[in-house]
């Protein structure tokens, strides 16, 4: 069948190659002819425009160079114009765009024509002027002609006078007479040559219209030989191009390609005729068996079974799902009437009336649920489905049935059921309150038992505390333009994977503290909605009100602990103010008794006892203000204030020991949002510990020093202030180390074990960190350095100190 039309198909294509293949060698003969005859044209065009240009840069150098005036000018560029038809006028312009002297040929109009004493106006005359101005080059433009002129192309070559610009001689050629005197002759009686600019608009010469492109696609179809290129050295704006004219018919027109042609067609249009009849023959046989084989595949492949019934409730047919699901094979069920074999003894009569009701036509669109008998005895649910079933003609012949067994879905939905019970009583049973509200709604999606008896079945609570938590809430956008955003303040990503925020709240009308969390999460409906859930900590709040008033009188303890340590350094720091009172009253009593004494030799000695009494009373007023008990209070504290305060504390302990004290603070710190009084604890607490330590290693006079330096430092990128106390004692054990902060731990015999534990708690609660360290001169223990440092996070603004030092 394919054998003739094969042949047919070769025979048209081989005949068809040939006549394209001749065609094509033509077509590419004609191409090389006109590229050749081009480019040699153009070749011819540029050497008459280099010419040119020659000549009118070599005016320019004249005009440089102070050779020509202006009435030299207009004689020399007569010649040019006279001699070089092309050449339409010549141009002087100055550096400030004025007109010096200009010549056209008489052929120009007077609207083209350059006056002298004129300034040149902008546009794209101007635009090239700038061009050669910059670049101080010869600059070809081709401006758009006034409508009714002939187009031009301008050359402008810059005067340059000792390097420095003064103007440009502007040269103007026909674009017709470069055409008609550039282009040879021959060129231009061979083909239909024009000049075009770079948009294909026609300037000078003559062109081939072009057909439709309907057209071009027949084979028949003439279409012009045409090769163009730029002109140099102007470029891309001026191009030549040349069009073949029409010469021969080619073979599309000869008689023998028509007769060939028409004897192919009417072979092939009898040979095609025949085959399509076969084809349709053989498509249509396909197309039943296709049928036939898809209708009993799908039947065959189907999960729901398939029951067909006449009108007096015989079985017809079954499908193999049926019969699978039954475990009865189709010619055990087919001619079967009522009861059916895969009816349950204890449901035949439920099932014999629904079939009564089924041929009787009354059915329920929903289908109905019922219970089937498989040939072993096993039962299984499954629904039914029931519709006439009609002929070809539109005459009901029967009822049609699907059965889907639906037991795993039963059992499905018995276990969800199940879970959420288990789910709804696990809520139930939590001591939190666990509350769903859609976002923007006052609807309450869920509650559960602890919810509704604080609050009700109200979303009122909810919100009240997801207001108080500050989280934010979307409402939906209202119309208009000066409305906010509902959704402003919610995360920016996806809100059901954002992470849950928390808060602690007061409910004044429960009396409660409660911690509230919340997220966001999509509802079962698919709308976005918030989870509050919200836990009873006031047991908890009580309990840390109680451990920090506990740790306030824990400071207070270890002020009083640490004052009654240095109850014998502070005896001995008052008894020399005390003494030198005593002896300046005995002997100014002695001498006055003895009338030895001046009124001023009186008046000096009771200022001397003034001062010591000053002295004794800033000594127990400070011991006073250190173990006062008062509340916390963060304050802007000034950074060397604090020091100098520790300082005299720590120092009268220090003297006792014989320890040398010196302290540096660096300029310009910040003022600290601190409690200056725990602040003050913590470095008495070192240099107390620093001094001891120094004492009971035994260290000569020369190595018994205690330094104390606040210096700035970055800790993470976060500017912060650096305490560190360093000693020369024996260090510190590694054992003692690990245990260096836990509460009653102490090396010391009489030691309480607080002090360092007190030291810690301060610090962190100041959002700082302490830390220990041994300092090692090779494998040999020089001292410990204990460093803490306090972030600048929360301070007050600076406050810039004028002075520092090192005081000993």
């Amino acid at each position: 069948m394919l054998a003739p039309l094969a042949a047919v198909v070769l025979f048209m294509a081989a005949i068809a190659t040939a006549f394209w293949y001749l065609r094509a060698e033509e077509i590419e003969r004609e191409q090389e002819a006109v590229k050749r005859d081009v480019e040699y044209a153009q070749q011819r065009l540029r050497l008459r425009l280099l010419e040119r240009q020659e000549q009118l840069m070599r005016l320019a150098r004249d005009i440089s160079n102070k050779e020509v005036d202006p009435e030299q000018f207009m004689g020399r560029a007569e010649s040019l114009v006279a001699q070089y038809p092309e050449l339409q006028a010549i141009t002087w312009i100055d550096e400030r765009r004025k007109i010096i002297a200009s010549q056209a040929a008489p052929s120009v109009i007077a609207s083209q024509q350059w006056v002298a004493g004129d300034v040149l106006r902008i546009g794209e005359t101007e635009a090239s002027y700038g061009l050669a101005r910059d670049l101080l080059q010869p600059v070809y433009a081709l401006p758009a002609a006034p409508a009714g002129t002939l187009p031009l192309l301008q050359l402008h070559s810059p005067l340059s006078e000792q390097g420095r610009f003064s103007g440009v001689i502007l040269g103007e050629y026909s674009i017709d007479g470069l055409l008609r005197y550039g282009v040879p002759t021959e060129v231009l009686a061979k083909y239909a040559v024009a000049l075009v600019d770079d948009k294909a608009s026609l300037l000078a010469g003559q062109s081939i219209p072009k057909r439709a492109k309907a057209l071009d696609l027949l084979p028949w179809t003439f279409t012009a030989n045409e090769y163009e290129v730029p002109v140099s050295p102007v470029g891309n704006s001026l191009i030549l191009r040349a069009q073949a004219w029409r010469t021969s018919l080619g073979v599309i027109g000869s008689g023998l390609f028509w007769l060939v042609s028409t004897l192919s067609v009417m072979t092939a249009w009898m040979l095609i005729a025949n085959w399509r009849h076969t084809r349709r023959r053989m498509q249509a046989q396909q197309a039943l068996v296709a049928e036939t084989n898809f209708r009993r595949a799908m039947e065959n492949s189907m999960l729901t079974g398939m029951r067909a019934l006449d009108l007096q409730g015989r079985i017809t047919y079954v499908n193999a799902a049926f019969c699978q699901m039954t475990s009865w094979s189709e010619s055990e069920l087919v001619g079967r009437t009522a009861p059916f074999p895969y009816w349950p003894d204890e449901d035949r009569d439920l099932l014999t009336a629904r079939l009564e009701d089924e041929i009787g036509g009354r059915t329920t669109p929903g289908g109905f649920q019922v219970r089937v008998k498989r040939k072993d005895g096993t039962l299984f649910d499954a629904r039914l489905y029931v519709s006439p079933l009609i002929d070809a003609v539109g005459k009901q012949t029967g009822w049609v049935t699907s059965m889907t067994d639906i037991t795993e879905p039963n059992r499905i939905r018995e276990q969800l059921q199940a879970s959420h019970e288990r789910f709804t009583t696990v809520l139930e049973a939590l001591d939190a309150s666990v509350s769903v509200a859609p976002l923007g709604s006052e609807e309450l999606l869920f509650a559960n038992k602890l919810y509704r008896l604080w609050f009700g079945v109200q979303a009122v609570g909810h919100l009240q505390m997801v207001q108080q938590a500050g989280v934010p809430e979307a409402r939906m956008p209202h119309e208009g333009l000066d409305d906010v955003d509902g959704y402003a303040g919610l995360p920016t990503g996806a809100l059901t994977t954002a992470q849950s925020e928390h808060a602690e709240i007061f409910v004044p009308a429960l009396g409660k503290w409660l911690e509230v969390r919340s997220r966001y999460l999509n509802w079962v409906d698919g709308r976005l909605a918030q989870m509050v859930i919200a836990t009873d900590i006031t047991s908890r709040r009580h309990a840390e009100e109680l451990a920090a008033a506990q740790a306030e009188r824990a400071q207070s303890a270890s002020r009083l602990i640490t004052m009654g340590e240095m109850a014998s350094s502070v005896a001995h720091e008052l008894n020399q103010p005390l003494t030198a009172i005593s002896n300046y009253c005995n002997g100014m009593v002695s001498r006055i008794r003895n009338q030895q004494i001046t009124e001023e030799d009186l008046l000096g000695a009771l200022e001397k006892t003034a001062r010591q009494a000053q002295r004794a009373g800033q000594i127990i007023q400070r011991i006073r203000s250190f173990v006062k008990r008062s509340e916390p209070n963060r304050t802007p504290s000034d950074v060397a204030t604090m020091v100098a305060e520790a300082v005299e504390l720590a120092e009268i302990e220090l003297r006792r020991r014989q320890v040398r004290l010196t302290h540096y603070v660096a300029a310009r710190l910040p003022t600290l949002r601190v409690d200056p009084i725990l602040i003050e604890q913590v470095l008495v607490n070192l240099m107390k510990n620093a001094a001891e330590s120094i004492d009971a290693a035994q260290r000569p006079p020369a190595r018994r020093n205690v330094e104390l330096r606040v210096v700035p430092k970055q800790v993470d990128g976060q500017p912060a202030v650096l305490f560190t106390v360093t000693d020369t004692g024996k260090g510190l054990a590694p054992e003692v180390m690990e245990r260096l902060y836990e509460a009653f731990f102490s090396t010391k015999a009489e030691g309480m074990g607080i002090g360092l534990n007190l030291c810690r708690s301060i610090v962190e609660s100041h959002q700082g960190r302490i830390t220990a360290e041994n300092l090692y001169n090779g494998p040999e223990v020089m001292g410990c350095r204990f460093s803490f440092w306090i972030p600048l996070s929360d301070t007050a603004p600076s406050e810039v100190r004028k002075d520092s030092g090192v005081t000993a």
